[in-house]
């Protein structure tokens, strides 16, 4: 998933990484030396969405504590080192910064926003220190603008385009539906991505888009652009956005008598969406998402039992991504025989059919990863499993 304007996110990371070209090359971090291998998280903990870091953190936390209890790496435990950047991209940047240059990490995992990665991408390219968000979803993470692979970046998520294709292919033909409006949030590049995606691929299934609004982020009340959208008569509409605001748009909908069914992907995530919406408001609305407690094959169920246990409550996505984060950096550093950046980067980038909680997990050359995405339902404000889509 991913959280902010680019342009702005690239002039932050360049001011700050001025401050790093005196810092040179370390040539791959030393940081397995010892009885411990140092791992970063750069993560949201705080600001406007701490709800997807804290549960990534949660994740990450409960992988690393079987890890170590099952006699670590090769022997050698995981130190964490977890870092805030209050949801931002300079404070993400200098969390970076502090994480290879100071703490001199092998890894770092985060952030839960693409943006906030991205903010990352040329500190760990310059340190040789791999950088796995666990949900960014732009394709910009792990590929530059002029088309060249991001070394260093990797995503444990599947990317924007593919959850576009999964909701238009879903609403042609899951749901039947022959028009669709998009609400999207135009100050959010994986919102107009998503939407982009979305529109191209329900028309080239047939369907037909008659109307398109805009939001912004922070907007409380979007009634007059649902009373629009309303008189489009659309048989379904689609809001890529984030929690924060979709929850309202919900909630202003059905007040509006709106009743058709409303579709979102990964930003929905959060418990905070139905104490927003309210549960009844949700009915009859999807969202595509990495993993579902309720998956009949895998790994999920066992996983959400244990996650229950710990914590007290069902894990979410974000909770299940950063739990597979840490099991696929695992795997990475013990088929690199070392800790060593370069080769666990090129441990990573060979990865193919990782079993993880949230799927099997395969690696391609741009670096995106191969798997599945899940549909699930919100019934009565609970998310329950729909279906599978395979890529």
């Amino acid at each position: 998933m991913k959280k902010s304007k680019f342009a702005s996110l690239f002039l932050a990371s360049t001011v700050i990484l001025g401050t790093l070209a005196a810092c040179g090359d370390t040539g791959g971090s030393s940081s397995g030396d010892g009885d411990t291998i140092k791992i970063g998280a750069n993560l949201e903990l705080s600001g406007p969405v701490a709800s997807y870091g804290s549960s990534e953190l949660e994740g990450i936390e409960m992988a690393i504590e079987e890890i170590n209890a099952d006699g670590g790496i090769d022997g050698k435990e995981i130190e964490l080192t977890k870092v805030d950047n209050k949801s931002d991209a300079a404070e993400a940047t200098n969390a970076a910064i502090k994480l290879t240059d100071q703490d001199e990490v092998a890894a770092i995992i985060g952030a839960a926003t693409s943006g906030n990665t991205v903010a990352q991408v040329q500190v760990a390219g310059d340190s040789k220190t791999p950088l796995i968000t666990p949900s960014g979803t732009s394709p910009t993470v792990t590929v530059a603008e002029d088309g060249s692979v991001n070394e260093y970046a990797f995503r444990t998520s599947f990317i924007d385009p593919f959850q576009g294709t999964v909701a238009a292919n879903f609403a042609a033909n899951e749901l039947g539906v022959k028009t669709a409006a998009v609400y999207a949030d135009n100050s959010s590049d994986y919102a107009k991505g998503l939407a982009a995606s979305f529109i191209e691929d329900f028309e080239a299934a047939g369907g037909t888009i008659v109307a398109e609004e805009s939001y912004v982020a922070k907007d409380t009340d979007f009634r007059s652009t649902l009373t629009r959208l309303q008189s489009a008569d659309a048989e379904f509409i689609f809001i890529p956005g984030y929690y924060e605001e979709v929850g309202l748009i919900v909630k202003q909908a059905r007040e509006l008598g709106i009743d058709v069914p409303l579709m979102g992907a990964d930003g929905w995530d959060s418990p905070t969406i139905v104490d927003l919406a309210g549960a009844e408001a949700l009915n009859n609305t999807y969202i595509i998402n990495h993993y579902s407690a309720e998956d009949p094959e895998g790994k999920a169920k066992e996983f959400a039992e244990k996650f229950e246990e710990k914590y007290g409550k069902l894990p979410n996505s974000f909770n299940a991504l950063g739990y597979d984060t840490v099991y696929l950096l695992k795997d990475a550093i013990e088929r690199a025989g070392e800790v060593d950046g370069e080769k666990i980067k090129e441990a990573l980038a060979s990865t193919d059919g990782l079993e993880l909680v949230t799927g099997s997990y395969s690696v391609d050359e741009n670096h995106h990863p191969v798997k599945s995405a899940t549909i699930l339902e919100f019934v009565d404000g609970v998310q329950v499993f729909n279906t599978k889509v395979n890529p």
